[in-house]
């Protein structure tokens, strides 16, 4: 049975990656996911702010002396969180890349173009197989139009792929008013894969103490029909790679993004619940769903329930919504 597929240009075994998150803080943690059948490991994100802050805290040390300004030396990150900073996460990349034999793709989480650029650069001498820019950005300056959105996102892209010979992916907010036309314009910028879909940070008040309350929440199966949807949209009709993340808690829901279309499967959540040891759990039930209908392949199937492959397109569209609609109506009346 064949179970490979190609993502952003790498050659992986299976579909099923572990994406970014805790798990792969360290190198023992790297080495238990790959060991556990993962495909290939993105790496935890290095964030902007962290960059720009150990920049800041270089400059400051250099420019103001041991003994100057001692009062606001507070503001910057002590020897062992500096360490622990930009350079331990290249550091990290590069034992990870040397002792594993699946890709290490390295994650950016960032919102401007500014700054981190050398970064992108430094993770590919460091061994990075690819690149994951997640753009994280909640837009609380409401003078910031959708236009300039859209092209923060294509100068970024067009910015890291020229400092790069490695598959640059994009992690991608479903926050588009025109999604479709957006995938499309990613690609042509150069995008090599498109992730569907970031997860953003909302947070709680608490009313008791009147906190904002910092929260997460890890994601569920009935998150999954949102990128299914937009996968099964864009699939065939781009060439970039598509990556399929949010709600992976069963093997049911690795096969359904890989009928919709995608190329990948990546997911946190499960493993954050169950331990690395259940990515086997995600690849047998997708062996033994192939298996019973006959499937030798993964290319076989993959994009079979797309948008332009079933036989009603409409299903995916406004006229299944008004369906769904009526027959609640009916239902009730």
């Amino acid at each position: 049975m064949d179970l490979t597929t190609k993502y952003m240009g790498l050659e992986l075994r299976h579909p099923v990656v572990a994406s970014a998150s805790p798990l792969s803080g360290t190198l023992d943690g790297i080495k238990r996911l790959e060991d556990s059948g993962a495909a290939a490991v993105v790496m935890f994100s290095l964030f902007e702010e962290q960059i720009r802050h150990e920049n800041e805290a270089f400059s400051h040390l250099i420019e103001s002396g041991s003994n100057s300004f001692a009062e606001s030396l507070s503001y910057f990150p002590d020897i062992d969180e500096h360490q622990a900073g930009p350079e331990s996460y290249l550091a990290l990349l590069q034992r990870a890349s040397e002792a594993t034999d699946i890709p290490i793709i390295a994650s950016l989480n960032c919102i401007s173009s500014e700054g981190w650029i050398d970064y992108a650069h430094q993770m590919q001498q460091a061994g990075a197989a690819g690149l994951e820019l997640n753009i994280y950005a909640i837009e609380a300056d409401l003078e910031i139009s959708g236009a300039e959105v859209e092209q923060r996102y294509l100068d970024i892209v067009r910015t890291v792929k020229s400092s790069v010979d490695i598959p640059v992916a994009l992690k991608l907010s479903p926050f588009f008013s025109a999604m479709g036309n957006m995938a499309k314009r990613l690609d042509a910028a150069g995008a090599d894969a498109l992730v569907l879909f970031n997860r953003f940070y909302q947070p709680d008040i608490d009313i008791n103490s009147l906190d904002v309350l910092p929260s997460l929440s890890l994601s569920s199966a009935s998150e999954i029909r949102l990128p299914l949807l937009w996968i099964a949209l864009l699939h065939g009709k781009i060439k970039a790679s598509l990556g399929a993340t949010r709600g992976v808690e069963r093997p049911d829901e690795v096969i359904k993004y890989l009928l919709a279309g995608a190329d990948a499967v990546m997911t946190t959540s499960v493993l954050l619940r169950n331990g690395p040891a259940y990515l086997s759990v995600l690849v047998e039930g997708l062996k033994h769903w192939m298996e019973a209908r006959g499937f030798t392949s993964v290319d076989q199937f993959r994009g079979s329930m797309s948008h332009s492959k079933v036989a009603d397109p409409g299903a995916f569209e406004r006229a299944n919504y008004i369906r769904v609609l009526e027959s609640y109506k009916s239902a009730y009346i």
